[in-house]
């Protein structure tokens, strides 16, 4: 077990680098945009010059699977390099995975990412929990054994997201609320430590965070914020969209902040330039 927990990590690493979370992910369109082929060759480059300019600056990086494994084998074995390397470097690593499902399954996923010295080791995943959120728990019990970290989807920007996440149960308590809730019990926080069970919360969602409860919820769980950037949100959001609960929110940054690249020291002044923009 890590001697410190992730809520703890990663809200140290926000207090020494600020609330940047670089997302690193190779699109076709970024690949060609910095002269890379889209082949794992192209994939290992882009990761490396990535890692390489945004260490130091940035609280983690995220890489979205998606982009490695529609390479096959030989891109999954750029996300575990990538991955390894980012320990190497004391970089903290969020692995958007966004898996969910039951039972021996859910375990399964868990031990893939989250179980110390597995392959595709990352210090936090992204998780579902629209088939319940208590069918995360297999994943929650590995985390908090191995000092790892979950992000919950709770409320995400898509057009057909409101459609489920805001419905209400029979108690009219709406489903993302309960979301929020079992993120912040099983979390392990407290009202001045950062909790390891956070949301994934839309930069986007306008009023919602708070309109459906979720700020007044959640006193501890960390929140992971798309949709800064490329995706039209800007500072001004963190305020509005989360209220008191800005400090505890990382904001990811993708092509935002990638499409600085390829040159390195671009990308690292780049990330610098964000990292007081948003601090």
């Amino acid at each position: 077990m890590s001697a410190q927990s992730f809520g703890t990590r990663l809200q140290q690493a926000v207090a020494d680098r600020g609330p940047i979370v670089a997302g690193i992910d190779p699109h076709a369109a970024l690949l060609e945009a910095w002269g890379l082929p889209d082949t794992p060759a192209g994939l290992a480059e882009f990761s490396r010059v990535g890692l390489e300019a945004v260490a130091g600056q940035v609280a983690a990086i995220k890489p979205q699977s998606a982009f490695f494994e529609r390479h096959g084998s030989a891109g999954v074995a750029v996300l575990e390099e990538l991955l390894a390397e980012a320990r190497s470097a004391s970089v903290l690593t969020i692995l958007d995975v966004k898996r969910g499902d039951i039972g021996s399954t859910m375990a399964a996923y868990a031990q893939a990412h989250l179980r110390p010295g597995a392959p595709l080791e990352a210090d936090a995943i992204t998780v579902s929990p629209y088939l319940g959120a208590g069918s995360l728990d297999p994943a929650v019990e590995l985390a908090l054994d191995s000092g790892k970290g979950l992000f919950m989807l709770a409320l995400t920007s898509n057009p057909d997201g409101p459609r489920i996440q805001h419905a209400r149960d029979f108690h009219d308590t709406p489903v993302a609320l309960h979301v929020a809730r079992h993120a912040e019990d099983v979390g392990a926080g407290t009202e001045n430590r950062w909790g390891s069970v956070g949301l994934v919360v839309g930069a986007t969602v306008g009023d919602a965070f708070t309109r459906l409860g979720l700020a007044e919820a959640t006193t501890s769980a960390p929140i992971l914020a798309p949709g800064f950037g490329a995706q039209g949100a800007g500072p001004a959001q963190l305020t509005e969209v989360f209220g008191e609960s800005a400090g505890r929110t990382l904001v990811s940054l993708s092509r935002g902040l990638l499409a600085a690249g390829p040159d390195p020291q671009r990308l690292r002044q780049a990330a610098a330039a964000l990292r007081m923009h948003y601090s």
